[in-house]
């Protein structure tokens, strides 16, 4: 070990933090999670990367790679191992601007992409928080507040620039290495650290978005209405509806029905706006004309000691009816989980279902369950919990692995259907067969 770090000592150009540093306590934790990693990584550049990937690999230590640290399953940090932080790379710049291509560094966060190109007017469908990294989010998916009209992030990529196991610098694109292409959109983080991405951004306007809310009493007949409404609403809407918020009164929580309409014509917009207004009785309507970089939120950074435990599912058009019953009837009942519900479909749904590792193109709609509070309340809420999904069972399909708290088989399972893991399985043979990436919603190589 002595002289693996003496080689990293030479060869790492960026910050070393050991426990007792003064930056220790901070760096050693995930957003979500908290860890006591050996040793923290912030490489200021490729050969950074390389000589941290290097220094994980001979040491025998786990490895963590931690983009925006936001996975609710812990992955940016770990007990013991290496965490590779990748907070310095994070440059947005645009490469040729008549294309509308961007290079993001690996470590960027949505909020400083959108930041970045909201003077050129450029956008990329990506999540809805500021401090969510691009590289977790968009190896995963990416559904956000434009993804009825431009698909999830990941199929806004072009091109990555990726660090293997064997601290090979490779390009990925429908060109080069596509297989690796192929399973970088969808396949987590595998097959290596990508230490940028090309993106294709899109020309942007401002856009109406906000908030319509309708009193609990009402969720059966506002979800249903909501849902069938989408399925035939102009693509440059995008929803989801949140109810049980146990900031906001649990079971009697209002049903908020949040909007995205990508444009700035009012007319328009009320057009594609109005028929959710129409759902029921609004007790709050706050819908306005922004900038689609101030979308974007702050997401939530619980206190310590606060756990929480998510869960989420896709559900196809013929099961859509039932389990929003269920789902309206569980969250206006005591101890519900908060609940939220994610229009997909549109441009989603046009890519065939196995042009990337994401498999799951035809659903309809993306929805979670979140549990959270000290971790005592949390496991004694989980009988509840898996009664309820219990119900639901039946009738949804698979998982997105960006709202999972938990990183078991039967999760792997449910992202990825056993086609795609083969061909994942394949790939990760290739350039991951020791399995040192394996931090993640783990890909095996046998």
């Amino acid at each position: 070990m002595s002289s693996t770090l003496e080689t990293l000592r030479r060869d790492f150009g960026g910050d070393i933090i050991e426990p007792g540093a003064a930056e220790y306590e901070s760096a050693s934790r995930s957003v979500l999670a908290s860890g006591s990693p050996a040793y923290v990584l912030r490489p200021k550049s490729v050969v950074d990367v390389r000589a941290a990937v290097g220094f994980a690999a001979d040491a025998g230590l786990a490895l963590s790679v931690r983009g925006g640290g936001h996975a609710f399953a812990g992955f940016g940090t770990n007990d013991g191992g290496v965490v590779i932080d990748l907070s310095l790379l994070a440059t947005v710049e645009i490469v040729d601007k008549e294309r509308h291509l961007v290079r993001i560094g690996g470590g960027a966060t949505w909020g400083q992409v959108a930041a970045a190109l909201a003077p050129h007017g450029l956008a990329i469908s990506s999540g809805d928080t500021r401090g969510v990294g691009v590289g977790g989010l968009t190896l995963s998916g990416g559904i956000g507040w434009k993804v009825r009209k431009y698909g999830l992030a990941l199929d806004s990529v072009v091109a990555a620039e990726v660090v293997t196991a064997g601290g090979e610098v490779v390009r990925a694109s429908a060109e080069e290495n596509p297989e690796l292409f192929w399973a970088i959109r969808g396949g987590g983080g595998n097959f290596g650290i990508v230490t940028a991405f090309e993106f294709a951004a899109h020309p942007t306007t401002d856009v109406f978005f906000g908030k319509i809310a309708f009193p609990a009493s009402e969720a059966a007949g506002v979800l249903q209405g909501w849902a069938e409404y989408l399925r035939t609403a102009p693509e440059e809407l995008t929803s989801i509806v949140s109810f049980a918020n146990p900031f906001a009164g649990g079971p009697e929580a209002p049903v908020e029905i949040q909007v995205a309409f990508d444009g700035d014509d009012p007319e328009l917009a009320a057009e594609a706006i109005d028929p959710i207004r129409r759902l029921g009785t609004v007790i709050d309507d706050d819908v306005a004309l922004k900038p689609y970089a101030e979308v974007l939120v702050d997401g939530l950074v619980p206190p310590p000691g606060i756990r929480l435990l998510t869960r989420s599912a896709f559900v196809g058009r013929e099961s859509v009816p039932e389990v929003l019953r269920i789902l309206a009837e569980v969250g206006t009942s005591q101890g519900s989980p908060a609940i939220s519900v994610r229009s997909v479909g549109g441009a989603v749904s046009r890519i065939a279902g196995d042009a990337t590792a994401y498999a799951h193109r035809r659903a309809e709609l993306m929805f979670m369950t979140t549990t959270l509070g000290p971790q005592p309340v949390v496991e004694a809420a989980r009988p509840a919990l898996e009664a309820i999904w219990g119900r639901l069972a039946p009738h949804v399909d698979g998982a997105y692995a960006n709202f999972l708290s938990s990183a078991a088989d039967e999760d792997v399972a449910a992202i990825y259907p056993a086609q795609t893991y083969e061909r994942l399985a394949a790939v990760k043979r290739q350039y991951d067969p020791g399995n040192l990436f394996a931090g993640n919603h783990n890909v095996r190589p046998q």
